[in-house]
């Protein structure tokens, strides 16, 4: 959190915030991304979509048969160039653990967990608030899920744009597209997973509160 100037003996200015430590990022990167990974399988078990590069995975995945996870993480490649030119190799490197984990708990959790009955509507709406979170906990420590993540961080801390309502035009935009692959319920169910994706980023991730160190 954005810590103020403090007035009395000794101050001189705003003070720093501290450093995260590297056990507090590396818990970071695991719980956020398994959040994710939690969202994912839920989507992926109902038929839904998200939007980013793990939309345009989902896409792939649903029109061609291939493999989630594998196309999650080649689609990412082209992006960590504008990660390592915007935001510095701390960030590129955190990313670049992050969406290996991610494609990597994607094919690990439905391992683990099944789902006997998961209806579409709460797949929609929980999986959104796992995602969020996850996300969320990850921009708090300098990383992403790469793709348009980069992109939206860049442009808050470039133009001051808050992240949930950019990120939320681009995957409205990724959910529509999908008109072509999915039927018109899950379209509909996934907008709402979009939303509620991107208002909990919007809501928890704006310029000038919690900004990741």
């Amino acid at each position: 959190m954005a810590v103020k100037s403090v007035e009395g003996p000794g101050a001189s200015g705003a003070a720093s915030p501290a450093q995260h430590q590297l056990h507090e990022d590396a818990q970071a990167l695991l719980t956020g991304t398994l959040f994710v990974a939690l969202g994912v399988v839920m989507f992926r078990h109902t038929g839904l979509l998200t939007g980013g590069t793990a939309g345009l995975a989902f896409l792939l995945h649903y029109a061609t048969g291939w493999n989630f996870s594998l196309v999650f993480f080649l689609i990412n490649l082209p992006f960590y160039g504008l990660a390592y030119k915007r935001m510095g190799w701390v960030f590129t490197l955190k990313t670049f653990a992050a969406v290996a984990l991610l494609a990597v708990l994607a094919e690990w959790v439905p391992q683990w967990v099944s789902f006997g009955t998961l209806s579409t509507g709460f797949a929609a709406i929980a999986g959104g608030l796992l995602m969020g979170a996850g996300m969320l906990m990850l921009f708090r420590h300098r990383a992403s899920l790469g793709g348009f993540n980069v992109l939206v961080l860049y442009l808050q801390e470039r133009f001051g744009w808050r992240a949930g309502q950019v990120q939320m035009v681009f995957d409205c935009a990724i959910v529509l597209a999908a008109f072509a692959v999915v039927d018109g319920w899950q379209i509909m169910w996934s907008v709402v997973g979009a939303v509620v994706l991107n208002m909990t980023l919007a809501i928890n991730h704006r310029p000038g509160r919690y900004m990741a160190v």
